[in-house]
């Protein structure tokens, strides 16, 4: 016979966990869909405005770049006695004014580098944006899914406080034995353990997306939405097409050899001669004949008579612009093969999402309506009840990771490729989870 002590224990251990609140939200989180947070992920990133700052950087040296060098203004005393060192109606004064003339092509050559180390700076920033975009879709599909499995969560909870409650009920009057109660709680404990995991995701996730977009990374925030569109991959030889067009790495290595030439062209420009010209004004001695005089000066540098130098700047821009081409290559055979990385992940995630969502998931509903539909009435045991809970549970979780998987790895199969994707038919939205 069962002890009253005993009895009275599990009916208050039942109430209490049938009666424990869910873990507080925050009633004032901001609520952000994934355009807003991509748009202001893109204006307030940090990496994104230090790449800002160095395309403006790169705009602000071209001017420089091409301008002549100083003009130098000079003074000069000759002929000065030292016997009579104030006498200086007895001494020449020159003053001369000179400009150094780079010779013909040369400015324009400077100015072609920097404006290609500009375009450079630019394509990198694009590279920049990009994975950017990945890393916010990322985390704002993690969150997504967290709250869909805390919603998941809670609708589990409420089931299991239900079972626990009937099954304290038949244990009272002696339909089942106290393991079934003993049981219910250890289901609940499972469920609040599952809650500690999915909050640690959820902070998480959200303190990605709050840096990403320049924030506190503990400011409050919820996402709203819903996951992404089915549609059919396009071929790999498409994708690689698309990459040699838009990958911004395959730009910027383009920008870089772009460059690389540019200072190819500037270093040959090396054997044309720069010019210096001067002219000046000139007061005699008090006794001269002509006290009032002009000079005037041309000097040509002769880069000739210095060949090693010059030889030598010629070969090692050569060897830059072969360097870069071969990196060009290498860059090409890399984006490809992520390419073809990407588009496995991606036709694997999708594999799996159709899965879950036509097969798996109606199944595990069914199968817990089944077992909850024959505990109630006493044709199953309640371990049964509680495996279906957990099966439903872990399929569900798996579902929504693979909705966000999926838009995952698209996000990655056009970061791969640095476009989107292109839109080859009429595009279906997945299933809305309820």
């Amino acid at each position: 016979m069962r002890s009253a002590f005993t009895t009275f224990l599990v009916l208050i251990s039942a109430i209490s966990l049938a009666q424990t609140p869910p873990a507080p939200r925050s009633p004032r989180s901001q609520v952000m869909t994934l355009e807003e947070i991509e748009r202001e992920g893109m204006a307030n990133n940090p990496e994104i405005r230090a790449a800002e700052a160095r395309v403006a950087e790169a705009k602000a040296s071209t001017a420089a770049v091409g301008a002549l060098d100083d003009p130098m203004l000079m003074y000069r005393n000759w002929g000065t006695p030292l016997q009579k060192p104030w006498d200086w109606n007895q001494a020449q004064h020159m003053l001369m004014y000179q400009q150094t003339l780079p010779g013909p092509g040369k400015r324009a050559a400077r100015t072609e580098v920097a404006n290609r180390q500009t375009a450079e700076s630019e394509t990198q920033l694009e590279v920049v944006r990009r994975e950017i975009g990945v890393r916010i879709r990322k985390a704002y599909f993690d969150l997504l899914r967290s709250a869909d499995e805390h919603r998941i969560h809670d609708q589990q909870m409420e089931l299991s406080k239900q079972a626990l409650q009937s099954a304290t009920v038949k244990y009272t009057v002696g339909r089942v034995p106290q393991q079934d109660v003993l049981k219910a709680q250890i289901a609940m404990t499972r469920l609040a353990d599952h809650l500690v995991m999915l909050d640690e995701e959820e902070d998480s996730a959200r303190a990605e997306l709050n840096t990403l977009m320049g924030r506190d990374p503990g400011a409050s925030l919820e996402a709203i939405g819903q996951y992404g569109t089915a549609r059919a991959l396009p071929q790999l030889e498409d994708l690689e097409r698309i990459a040699l067009e838009s990958r911004p790495e395959l730009k910027a290595i383009a920008a870089s050899g772009n460059v690389a030439d540019a200072q190819l062209a500037l270093a040959r420009k090396a054997y044309t001669p720069d010019f210096t010209v001067a002219g000046g004004y000139m007061l005699m001695p008090a006794d001269s004949m002509f006290r009032n005089n002009y000079t005037a000066e041309v000097t040509v540098s002769l880069p000739w008579l210095n060949r090693r130098k010059h030889d030598g700047e010629i070969k090692e821009a050569q060897a830059a612009v072969d360097v870069v081409r071969s990196e060009h290559n290498a860059q090409v055979n890399a984006a490809f093969l992520e390419i073809q990385q990407a588009l496995i992940r991606a036709r694997s995630a999708e594999r799996s999402l159709t899965l879950y969502r036509d097969t798996l998931r109606p199944q595990a509903e069914a199968s817990l309506k089944s077992a909850a539909a024959a505990y109630q009435n006493d044709r199953t045991d309640f371990l049964n009840l509680v495996d279906s809970q957990n099966l439903l549970l872990d399929v569900e979780s798996s579902y929504f990771k693979a909705a966000a998987n999926f838009d995952t790895r698209i996000s990655e199969l056009e970061r791969a490729i640095g476009a989107p994707l292109p839109a080859q038919s009429a595009a279906t939205p997945f299933a809305e989870v309820k």
